[in-house]
């Protein structure tokens, strides 16, 4: 243990979702949270393994790591109903969002991984990175005072055809694709979160709208927002059944719409107020019924004018309003600002394991950490998790980030245990090794 008195509110959140396992590796997959959130540094699993003070257990310690990996499940859903649902009660929707990242990963005998596009190439200019990609499932929360922030709950490792005979034929998944793996997160959220009875509108990547993923998601009884191509095959409404005319009613219209000239047409613009990346502004828009065969049937089209030139959204509710798509589709980013703060901050990929479920694990541990510590920060005021004080140069206005919420709450874990050295009958030796303790979490 790390603590000599028992853990702290913020540990003990971190027993909820690790209950999902067994009782022999549960105890050690919580010390592991709690190393996720102490360590410093490269986050290794070992680095995390000695914040925890589990350096004599680190071999099961790895055996937990892969056990969160097999049972991710069960503590995506632990995770979801005691900690992610509470924060969507006064929402009007639910809005989950899938989207998948890749995680760079050094060395040989990595399982599951290869050679895959690179969406952020950053200066080295690479189009292409080895590691791991993972679909993952997030759910956007909106705070009073913060904005929309994303919680990753669940991830499914894609792993291409040619790559899977790097894995042991025992632990070898079946080939899915992207597409395919983002339809099963839909299908394991939706039993979890019906019991919100909240309509639930999912916002995907461009990309992704496709058939394989709408109309399964339709099925499930949820909303798709995305982007279409601007040259998607978009067809009229179709009107109705003459009279006399057998079989059933069309469903979609016999004459093709063209997005771009639509876009051109001066009439049916509209000048709105929207509120889009947590600002307030004005833009010109245009929208309309049509029936799209990837969507099986009729959506809603939105045209915006963008300062750089128009953009096409569209939402499988006909019903929606203009507002409520772009706002939605202006919170599908907030995935990838959490993507970046878990591979910056939190040091998702720089595990150094080789097992696929240790690395499955492994991936999951940062994820589930960071929503964890946006949990744990979400009632407390912003002065509690930032002090700009020393900081002349910033603004003392500006929202706290990850890095800010983590650090508070390493504050809150060293505060703890120097209320419990400072209670009365400790012996000598208790108390230095208290004070080991307390150099330990500080360095």
């Amino acid at each position: 243990m790390t603590s000599s008195h028992p853990l702290p509110v913020p540990c003990q959140w971190f027993s909820w979702p690790a209950a999902a396992l067994d009782r022999r590796s549960a105890p050690r997959l919580a010390l592991l949270f709690l190393g996720a959130v102490l360590a410093r540094g490269r986050r290794t699993v070992t680095s995390g393994t000695r914040a925890a003070k589990l350096g004599d257990q680190f071999r099961p310690g790895y055996t937990a790591v892969a056990a969160a990996g097999k049972r991710a499940d069960r503590i995506a859903r632990r995770l979801l109903t005691e900690v992610a649902a509470p924060l969507v009660k006064g929402a009007g929707r639910l809005v989950p969002a899938v989207d998948d990242t890749p995680t760079a990963r050094y060395g040989p005998h990595v399982q599951g991984a290869g050679i895959h596009h690179n969406p952020t190439p950053g200066p080295a200019g690479s189009p292409y990175v080895y590691g791991h990609v993972f679909v993952v499932l997030g759910l956007l929360v909106a705070h009073p005072a913060r904005g929309v922030i994303a919680l990753p709950l669940l991830a499914r490792l894609y792993v291409r055809k040619k790559d899977l005979p790097t894995i042991d034929p025992k632990h070898r998944p079946e080939f899915r694709t992207e597409r395919e793996l983002a339809v099963e997160l839909l299908r394991w959220a939706k039993p979890w979160l019906a019991p919100l009875r909240k309509p639930i509108w999912v916002v995907a990547d461009g990309a992704d709208a496709r058939k394989e993923l709408l109309k399964p998601a339709q099925a499930l009884g949820m909303t798709v927002v995305s982007r279409p191509r601007k040259d998607a095959a978009l067809w009229t409404v179709p009107g109705p059944k003459p009279p006399g005319r057998r079989g059933p009613a069309p469903t979609y219209g016999d004459r093709r719409i063209e997005s771009a000239q639509r876009a051109g047409q001066r009439r049916g613009w509209t000048t709105e107020a929207f509120t889009l990346y947590g600002e307030r502004v004005t833009r010109r828009d245009k929208t309309f019924l049509a029936t799209w065969h990837p969507a099986g049937g009729l959506i809603r089209v939105a045209l915006v004018d963008e300062p750089t030139g128009w953009r096409a959204y569209f939402c499988t509710e006909a019903s929606a309003r203009v507002a409520d798509i772009l706002e939605t589709v202006a919170d599908r980013f907030r995935p990838e600002i959490t993507f970046r703060d878990c591979k910056e901050i939190v040091g998702a990929g720089q595990q150094q394991v080789r097992f696929v479920w240790a690395s499955i694990g492994a991936f999951h541990v940062c994820r589930w950490t960071f929503t964890l510590t946006e949990a744990w920060a979400w009632g407390r005021p912003s002065e509690e998790s930032v002090d700009r004080s020393e900081s002349p140069w910033d603004s003392p206005l500006r929202r706290p980030g990850h890095a800010d919420k983590r650090r508070a709450r390493r504050r809150a874990l060293l505060a703890e245990e120097i209320r419990a050295v400072r209670r009365g009958g400790m012996t000598e030796g208790e108390i230095h090794a208290a004070a080991e303790r307390l150099l330990s979490l500080a360095s």
